[in-house]
């Protein structure tokens, strides 16, 4: 995720300077816009690693004196079926948890009914933070940095998924890239008592070659169904050259569902899912994703939103409610957000994304959750994500009429490379460069 992320923090922070410039000569002038992304940048930008709607192509942001967000109104609204960016209605704020910890993925608890949070680190360890003040333990987890590859920007250990039977059974799984760079997803057992896991207790239950380094996916969760839920990147360069993502034999370019409870076998691909009896792999879900970096379960309603971090001009939020069946083609690489990409035309057939935000905006999206904890009231049912280079944290949410308002609750000042959840619902913040931060009203 860092290597795409830095090459378009570049660009991004270029155009801000150049905003800047000129609103320092025109100070009390109305606030002139940071142009959507060029040609010519398109042609620049490099291929991304991880981790929004609408704005066009030929839609404007301004940057405000006070560095607020105003999103321009786009010119043709009826062309994407979704509501503009809204003013802020509820403001939060970040409490710093732990600071300065080896760089950071991703963060999750065990629902183990302990106030431990799991954090899991880019060169392969997974560290505890018990209790308040907020204290990482100094023995690991979990340590195998022996077998994870994380020498790419987008390689290394990108998270981990507790069994919802833990508590009896011990089990959790591992998604890395291994010293080749492959894929990698993984059962380890844990003695529950001592929060402490085993590196020789590995089992690994599916390896995917990567032809490049970059757009690993990287994300693991178990969905209502109790099935393992598996977000994999179309193999990496520019443009999906090798067309994983609209060819459902290949694994790249993903969302696979797999059982992981059938004893003695490392994993089934369950009956129901929806493309082994018409051509495609057995483990495929839903196809057609470019990287999707995170994706997560609404825990109060099963849905599944994923963000799927894009090409040179927009980044997307893909949605499936519960209870859908499978096997959606999200469009990559024929469309990116709503517009065509290559070959893409008539989108019979697609799942065009729930909501869209061009690079005028941000340029690299980090998916999150769905708001259910208590703190924040305000934010019950708000999906909350964030874009990885300008810092901004939004809230998207579904109206009663089916239409999609995103709303601007902060501005973070920095980049977020992963959320997590707590037991009860909370949710936190968790930057690379080895910073949690709880998000508070």
């Amino acid at each position: 995720m860092e290597g795409e992320v830095n090459t378009r923090v570049i660009r991004f922070q270029a155009a801000v300077v150049c905003a800047i410039a000129v609103l320092m000569t025109a100070c009390g002038a109305a606030p002139l816009p940071v142009a959507a992304p060029t040609a010519t940048m398109s042609s620049q930008k490099t291929a991304s690693v991880s981790p929004m709607a609408p704005v066009r192509a030929s839609a404007t942001a301004a940057l405000t004196a006070t560095g607020a967000l105003t999103p321009a109104v786009d010119p043709s609204p009826t062309a994407i079926p979704a509501t503009p960016v809204t003013p802020r209605a509820t403001t939060v704020g970040l409490r710093k948890v732990v600071d300065n910890v080896e760089p950071l993925t991703y963060l999750t608890h065990a629902n183990d009914n302990t106030a431990r949070l799991y954090l899991v680190t880019k060169v392969g360890r997974v560290l505890v933070l018990a209790g308040s003040p907020g204290i990482v333990r100094a023995q690991p987890f979990l340590d195998i940095t022996d077998r994870v590859g994380s020498d790419a920007s987008e390689r290394g250990l990108l998270s981990i998924a507790f069994s919802p039977r833990y508590a009896d059974d011990g089990a959790f799984y591992a998604y890395y890239t291994n010293l080749r760079g492959d894929v990698v997803v993984a059962r380890f057992s844990a003695a529950r008592d001592t929060a402490q896991a085993d590196p020789a207790s590995e089992q690994i239950l599916l390896t995917v070659a990567e032809p490049f380094p970059n757009h690993n996916g990287g994300q693991l969760q178990f969905g209502p169904d109790g099935m393992l839920y598996i977000g994999i990147g179309d193999g990496g360069s520019q443009g999906d050259p090798n067309g994983n993502g609209q060819n459902t034999q290949a694994l790249l370019g993903k969302i696979l569902r797999i059982d992981v409870s059938t004893a003695g076998q490392a994993y089934t691909a369950p009956p129901d899912n929806p493309l082994q009896n018409k051509g495609g792999r057995a483990e495929v879900w839903a196809y057609g994703l470019r990287n999707p970096w995170r994706f997560s379960f609404d825990r109060a309603t099963g849905d599944l939103y994923i963000a799927d971090v894009g090409q040179d001009t927009y980044e997307e939020i893909d949605y499936q409610p519960a209870g859908d069946k499978g096997g959606q083609n999200y469009g990559w690489n024929l469309y990116e957000g709503f517009e065509p990409y290559k070959g893409g035309g008539a989108t019979a057939g697609l799942t065009m994304p729930a909501y869209a935000y061009s690079h005028a905006l941000g340029c690299s999206i980090t998916g999150g959750y769905v708001y259910r904890g208590k703190n924040i009231p305000a934010l019950a049912g708000a999906y909350l994500y964030a874009d990885y280079c300008t810092g901004h944290l939004w809230s998207l949410q579904r109206g009663s009429d089916g239409k999609w308002g995103n709303t601007l609750l902060a501005e973070l000042g920095q980049g977020i490379s992963s959320f997590g959840e707590d037991a009860q619902g909370e949710l936190y913040a968790v930057a690379l460069r080895g910073a949690v931060y709880q998000i508070t009203p």
